[in-house]
C-alpha cells in the first residue's frame, strides 16, 4: 500500500516523526510541495521541526544540493545528517531541486553564473526559484523572516553565494561546503554573513583555483582565497583574519568588523565531500576533525538579523 506522502517522506529521510500525524498545516513533520516559475515546476521537500509545536517563528536553512545531485539525495540521513540537525537546533529546513530535464528531477543542477551544467546552458533563473520557494514556506509555515539561511554543497554551495549576491533582501547568512563563489557579477543590497567551508585536498574544486581533475565540468573555478577577499571586501570586513577553531585536521578563522563576517574553515583531508558526512558516490569520505552541519548552525545563530 503507497504511504501517505506525509508519513512516506519521514521514512524515506530516516527519520519517523510522529507528531506529523496529528499535526495541523506544517507543525512538525515532512512534506513535499512545489512552485512553478515562468514555466518551470520545481519541487521541494521541507522537514519542520517538533519545537514548532510550541508555536514560535523558527528560522529556516534551504540546503542546496551539489550538482547532478537532487533533494532527495541532500535530505538523506545516511550522506549529509540535516533533518537531525534541524531537530536537535530548532529549525525549519527545505531541500529545493535544481534544474533537471528528467522525471522525478534527478541529475539536476544550479545556475550559479560560470557553473554548472544544463542550469546554467539554459540560463535557469534559479534566483527566482528559491524566491518563490522562501515565499511559499512563509504562507505555509511560522517562519522567522529575520533568519532565512542557505547553504549548499558543491554546485549548491556556489547557487549560495548567487543568492548572497542576488537575494540579499532576504537571505542573512550563507554558508558553502567545497563550492566556491563563481558568479558573474555581484551587488548585494544588504550584507550577508559568509561561511566557507573546504578541504585543501578537493580533487573537484580545487582549494586554489583552476579545474579539478576529478572535476565533470569545464570550468576554472574560483579560488577559496580569491573567493574569502571578495567578500571580505563587500562586507568590509577586517582584512586581518583571527583564528577562532585549531584542531587535529581542521581550523576556522573570521574576519570580523564591518558590515557582516566573513568565516572560513579549512579540513586538511576529506577531499569534495560533507565533513561529518560520507559522499552519496563512494568515495573519500569527509573530513571528521568538524562536523559541518554544527558550524555551519553556529554560524548561523549568530548572524541572522537584527
Amino acid at each position: 500500500m503507497m504511504l501517505p506522502k506525509r508519513l512516506y517522506y519521514p521514512v524515506l529521510l530516516g527519520l519517523l516523526t510522529f507528531p506529523a500525524l496529528v499535526r495541523a498545516g506544517l507543525a512538525a513533520g515532512d512534506d513535499e510541495f512545489a512552485v512553478t516559475v515562468n514555466g518551470d515546476q520545481r519541487p521541494y521537500l521541507a522537514h519542520v521541526p517538533k519545537q514548532a509545536l510550541s508555536g514560535q517563528a523558527l528560522p529556516m536553512v534551504l540546503v542546496l544540493h551539489g550538482g547532478l545531485g537532487n533533494m532527495q539525495v541532500q535530505a538523506n540521513e545516511r550522506f549529509y545528517h540535516q533533518v537531525s540537525a534541524a531537530e536537535k537546533y530548532g529549525y525549519i529546513v527545505v531541500f529545493p531541486n535544481g534544474y533537471s530535464r528528467l522525471p522525478g528531477g534527478k541529475f539536476a543542477t544550479w545556475n550559479a553564473g560560470n557553473c554548472c551544467g544544463p542550469a546554467v546552458k539554459k540560463q535557469s533563473d534559479d534566483v527566482a526559484v528559491i524566491r518563490a520557494i522562501i515565499q511559499d514556506m512563509r504562507q505555509r509555515a511560522n517562519v522567522d523572516a529575520k533568519r532565512i539561511f542557505v547553504d549548499g554543497m558543491s554546485n549548491g554551495g556556489m547557487m549560495s553565494y548567487r543568492l548572497a549576491c542576488e537575494l540579499s533582501d532576504t537571505v542573512s547568512a550563507i554558508a558553502s561546503v567545497a563550492g566556491t563563489d563563481n558568479t558573474q557579477r555581484c551587488q548585494p543590497a544588504k550584507p550577508v554573513a559568509v561561511l566557507h567551508i573546504h578541504a585543501k585536498d578537493d580533487d573537484h574544486v580545487p582549494f586554489n583555483g583552476g579545474k579539478g581533475q576529478q572535476s565533470m565540468v569545464d570550468v576554472s573555478f574560483n579560488s577559496v582565497p580569491a573567493t574569502i577577499q571578495k567578500w571580505v571586501q563587500l562586507n568590509q570586513a577586517n582584512s586581518q583574519a583571527e583564528r577562532i577553531l585549531d584542531v587535529p585536521g581542521a581550523y576556522c578563522e573570521i574576519h570580523r568588523g564591518g558590515l557582516a563576517p566573513v568565516q572560513l574553515c579549512v579540513t586538511d583531508t576529506g577531499g569534495h565531500s560533507w565533513p561529518g558526512g560520507s559522499k552519496p558516490r563512494g568515495g573519500q569520505a569527509g573530513s571528521d576533525a568538524i562536523s559541518a552541519n554544527d558550524v555551519i548552525w553556529q554560524f548561523f545563530n549568530a548572524n541572522g538579523r537584527r
